[in-house]
C-alpha cells in the first residue's frame, strides 16, 4: 500500500510545523557579515582568526602555519641564500 499526502505550505509554515526555529536574524547577521567581507576584503585578522579556529593547539600550530605561508610566499629566496 502506497499512501501520498501533499500539504500546500509556504516554507515559513512548514517550519513551523515541524517546530524548527526562526533563524532569519541569525540570517540578516551572517548575509550583513558576507557583504562587509566582499565589499573590503579580508583582512589580516580575519585570516589569522579562521586560522586559529581552523587549526588545533593554540599558538604552537600558529607559529607553524606562519612558518608554512612563510616558506610558501618567499621561502625559496630565504634557502638560495642559505646554500651559498
Amino acid at each position: 500500500m502506497k499512501l501520498n499526502i501533499e500539504v500546500d505550505c509556504t516554507p515559513e509554515e512548514a517550519r513551523r510545523l515541524m517546530g524548527l526555529p526562526d533563524l532569519s536574524e541569525v540570517h540578516d547577521v551572517y548575509l550583513e557579515k558576507v557583504k562587509t567581507v566582499a565589499d573590503k576584503g579580508l583582512t589580516p585578522d580575519m585570516v589569522q582568526g579562521m586560522i586559529r579556529n581552523w587549526v588545533p593547539m593554540g599558538d604552537q600550530s600558529m607559529d607553524f602555519v606562519k612558518a608554512l605561508m612563510g616558506g610558501l610566499a618567499g621561502g625559496g629566496e630565504q634557502e638560495k641564500k642559505k646554500k651559498k
